[in-house]
């Protein structure tokens, strides 16, 4: 065996050894218990929202997003219903009120920052990750573009810059840099009514669920977030069953990175080992080549 060879050998195994364990570790960081880190949250009580986009102006200030297609102060917005955009993180609709048919009921939607993000575990490269603060962030410096975090997400969050020359997936950050330094999510810091209210997740469950105990024909004794899909971030309050104002409740309980947790340990190896082993028969064969020129040589003296 030569130097080359040696070289190779090394490198693949190398390269073998960092990918089976490397790949093991980051599966098995992304299904994480999610009780042991005490993530920060938001509680979104509906019946406390009276739809002032309070929390979009914010947003679309704090993330330096564009103007909105229709101004925070026309009313005129919630005739139709509207989903996140690229630019847009956060959108309140309005939904009838089947209790109190007067009052409508308005809900904001945005990225639900998931306990254990299926967004994550589908990311191939960790552009998405979940921090120890809460927020599943993304970096759009480790992006490749194949959105596999959109096909995995139940809650259809990311969003990608299809009309960018340059376009990266967008979604609402939780405020992320700002939770780094120490402040609330611009959101929770503009909505008048306490409506949007941030805290860490645990102590928001518990509050969520002395407001149902203390008033019981108020609210539906059903905390979404808390257990949907292994458990997201934000967590919602209402008066009326979830599926009348727009929330899927058909996800379970299991985080997706559960259901398919054999798959990721799977993936790292076969898309990057196989790569190596066929540049081991490459470099075989480009050997057994120059083995033959060189016999050539010798029976040509």
């Amino acid at each position: 065996m030569d130097i080359r060879r040696r070289t190779f050998l090394k490198i693949a195994g190398l390269t073998g050894g960092t990918l089976v364990s490397g790949g093991f570790k980051n599966a098995q960081a992304v299904i994480q218990d999610p009780s042991l880190p005490d993530f920060s949250g938001m509680l979104i009580d509906t019946t406390m929202c009276i739809g002032c986009r309070s929390c979009e102006a914010a947003c679309n200030e704090a993330n330096k997003l564009p103007p909105p297609k229709v101004p925070f102060d026309d009313e005129s917005v919630f005739e139709k219903y509207r989903d996140t955009e690229p630019d847009v993180y956060t959108v309140v609709n309005r939904y009838p009120n089947s209790k109190d048919p007067k009052n409508p009921i308005f809900v904001r939607r945005q990225c639900m920052h998931c306990n254990q993000p299926a967004c994550a575990s589908a990311c191939l490269v960790k552009a998405m990750e979940k921090t120890k603060e809460g927020p599943v962030f993304y970096n759009k410096e480790k992006c490749m573009g194949c959105r596999y975090c959109m096909v995995a997400c139940p809650f259809d969050m990311p969003k990608f810059e299809y009309n960018k020359a340059m376009p990266y997936v967008r979604k609402c950050t939780f405020c992320y840099l700002r939770q780094k330094e120490g402040k609330k999510p611009a959101c929770a810091e503009a909505c008048p009514t306490g409506a949007t209210l941030f805290g860490k997740r645990k102590e928001l469950i518990e509050i969520a669920k002395t407001r149902i105990y203390q008033n019981p024909d108020k609210y539906v004794h059903h905390i979404y977030g808390e257990a949907e899909v292994g458990g997201t971030g934000w967590v919602y309050l209402s008066s009326v069953p979830f599926e009348q104002i727009g929330f899927k409740t058909d996800l379970g309980t299991v985080a997706y990175p559960e259901l398919t947790k054999g798959f990721l340990y799977g993936v790292p190896i076969v898309l990057l080992l196989w790569p190596t082993f066929l540049l081991g028969i490459s470099y075989s064969n480009g050997e057994r080549k120059n083995t033959k020129e060189g016999w050539k040589d010798v029976y040509s003296r």
